[in-house]
């Protein structure tokens, strides 16, 4: 029999894409697809994976057959050797660039120019986006100020526009704060008020010996709270020499725009537990919302100008961002009326203008709760209070001149008040008007009249 010999002719391609690490949103990327072959190459081509996997969009083009590249990508114009690699270069990357690219390689077959043989390779571009913005609001707020009861207190920390979410913690007054997982209501109640000797130091701060002393003048003799009324026998403050005499056991007076110091045993937890919890969700650009919450029991006393920092660390930031508040009581508000020289029949606005600041703080924080009252008697319209910066009176009469109006301002941390009297001057043109359609009362009916002076009054 005579010999055969049959020669199979085999080549081999192999593909491979250059890793890359998580790239800054704005950076410009390169993405690299080296191969391997022994063929002839037929043609590269660039694509990038869209809607999950469903749909391609090409974005770069080699055809050996006609030696030319062809490029979907704008701004373009970079071409290297694409015999052992090809390249594709992506400027200033944004979110939507953001997921995988494939590089498809095709050679011919040795045994025949009209068979192709294709190879692959993937890779995913992780585009980090930098947060955005942040805040620190309060939550639940305005809410009132509480001298008897402890009130569980929340700082939410916002964090808009980072990729991946963002690493959020808090410090007071520059400090890092320990904090415990957040649990139940009852938990928190039960573990959030300590007694004095279980207290263990989360944070230094320094105490002056006014504040100090003025929360054990109002603990008994073993340490037990006192009462701030008159129905329980009193019992003294401090044990002082035989002969000298002990402090009156009366509470402190509290003079208009000064914040109320009456507090009560609960005040004394210089070290509260903080509890911390977190929620984030994903935004429709891509990119993540986080709310992280520090939640403790207030002490209006030690937490009155504490200054509350929410940093945040994220790898496309070179430092940290932060966002500060710094908890204050309202003090001094600032009231002013318009008119100045309010008329009969004029709509008068008293309105609080701003506060009595010290050097440390710059506004009152959380937002307050204002309460406006008059002193003896209802207001205008017959309520007894009503809320908001502004009071509006219309049409004052006559009756309303040197009527004294209370504003009450308060947040959790405290509580001030202060008065502004109404002047009321006699209006000319009104008086000139009703003694003028008076005289004018033999010739028209009294419902005429009446209609007459209720219409003047209302221009």
């Amino acid at each position: 029999f005579p010999f055969v010999s049959l020669h199979l002719i085999f080549c081999y391609l192999t593909v491979t894409i250059e890793p890359l690490p998580p790239v800054v949103m704005g950076d410009t990327v390169t993405l690299k697809c080296n191969f391997r072959t022994d063929g002839n190459l037929r043609e590269i081509v660039w694509f990038r994976v869209m809607e999950g996997g469903t749909s391609k969009q090409k974005i770069f083009t080699y055809d050996a057959m006609y030696n030319t590249n062809f490029s979907h990508m704008e701004d373009f114009h970079r071409r290297e050797d694409l015999v052992y690699q090809s390249t594709v270069r992506l400027p200033e990357v944004q979110m939507e660039d953001d997921g995988p690219y494939e590089c498809h390689v095709g050679i011919y077959d040795r045994a025949s120019r009209e068979k192709v043989v294709l190879a692959s390779g993937s890779i995913t571009l992780n585009v980090m986006s930098p947060p955005k913005s942040i805040s620190v609001e309060a939550a639940n707020q305005p809410a009132r100020f509480s001298r008897y009861e402890a009130q569980n207190f929340t700082l939410v920390c916002i964090v808009t526009g980072g990729k991946p979410a963002p690493v959020v913690y808090f410090k007071r007054d520059g400090e890092l704060i320990e904090v415990h997982p957040f649990m139940s209501t009852e938990k928190v109640e039960n573990r959030g008020l300590l007694s004095a000797k279980d207290n263990q130091p989360l944070i230094s701060r320094e105490l002056d010996d006014t504040k100090v002393q003025k929360s054990l003048s109002f603990l008994g003799t073993y340490s037990e709270p006192v009462r701030l009324d008159m129905d329980r026998p009193q019992r003294s403050y401090m044990s002082g020499a035989p002969g000298q005499e002990e402090p009156s056991p009366t509470t402190e007076v509290i003079p208009e725009t000064v914040i109320s110091r009456e507090f009560p045993r609960w005040v004394l937890s210089s070290s509260p537990l903080y509890y911390f919890n977190h929620t984030q969700s994903e935004l429709h650009d891509g990119t993540m919302e986080v709310q992280a919450m520090l939640t403790w029991h207030l002490n209006p006393q030690l937490d009155n100008e504490a200054l509350f920092t929410c940093e945040v660390k994220h790898p496309a930031l070179s430092m940290p961002m932060k966002a500060e508040v710094t908890l204050s009581a309202p003090k001094g508000p600032k009231l002013s009326v318009a008119p100045s020289r309010a008329k009969v029949g004029d709509t008068v606005h008293i309105k609080v203008e701003g506060f009595h600041m010290g050097p440390k703080v710059n506004k009152v924080f959380p937002e307050p709760l204002f309460t406006w009252t008059r002193v003896g008697g209802p207001l205008l319209d017959g309520s007894e209070e009503r809320f908001g910066k502004v009071l509006a009176l219309e049409r004052v009469p006559a009756e309303l001149n040197g009527s004294m109006y209370r504003c009450t301002v308060q947040n959790p941390l405290g509580s001030t008040n202060t008065h502004t009297r109404l002047i009321v001057f006699e209006n000319p043109r009104i008086k000139k008007e009703t003694r003028h359609l008076n005289c004018k009362a033999q010739q028209h009916p009294t419902h005429e009249i009446s209609k007459g002076i209720l219409d003047k009054l209302s221009l």
